[in-house]
């Protein structure tokens, strides 16, 4: 007997999922502490830190926005107001408009969004990356949150 596969009722994670915050074309940079706070991490150490989220927070770890040139920014995207509570690591940097002001850039989710890209998009599932896991990712063996 052969499985058959619903097209009619796709997995969640699958399912086209676009905040408002996300452009329809191109990309377009937002205040942090408004729609997302924004963690991040540079280089090679930053696209370590993306590739454990994702393996760790499978399928839905929620969005990370990487830089492919200059520094090489790695962006995760948090729920607004919540990166303020983590301790997060030296090198680590994070931004939710209460200290100062910085803008994000967030790519399209399709076409030419050079030189931003998404190591892994929002989905219903997952709007913004947990704070705790990535805290967990970025620092296993830290101190627990200030809350």
């Amino acid at each position: 007997m052969f499985a058959v596969k619903d097209e009619t009722h796709p997995p969640t994670s699958t399912i086209a999922f676009r905040p408002e915050w996300v452009p329809l074309a191109g990309h377009h940079l937002w205040r942090c502490g408004v729609h997302f706070d924004a963690v991040r991490a540079q280089g090679v150490q930053g696209e370590e830190f993306a590739l454990q989220l994702i393996e760790r927070a499978a399928p839905d770890p929620g969005p990370v926005v990487c830089e492919a040139k200059g520094f090489r920014w790695t962006y995760f995207l948090l729920p607004p107001g919540t990166a303020k509570n983590y301790p997060w690591p030296v090198g680590v940097q994070w931004f939710s408009g209460t200290r100062t002001i910085a803008y994000i850039g967030v790519p399209a989710l399709t076409g030419n969004t050079w030189p931003l890209l998404w190591y892994s998009r929002p989905t219903r599932a997952a709007p913004f990356v947990d704070p705790k896991t990535l805290h967990n990712v970025m620092d296993p063996a830290g101190p627990i949150p200030r809350l």
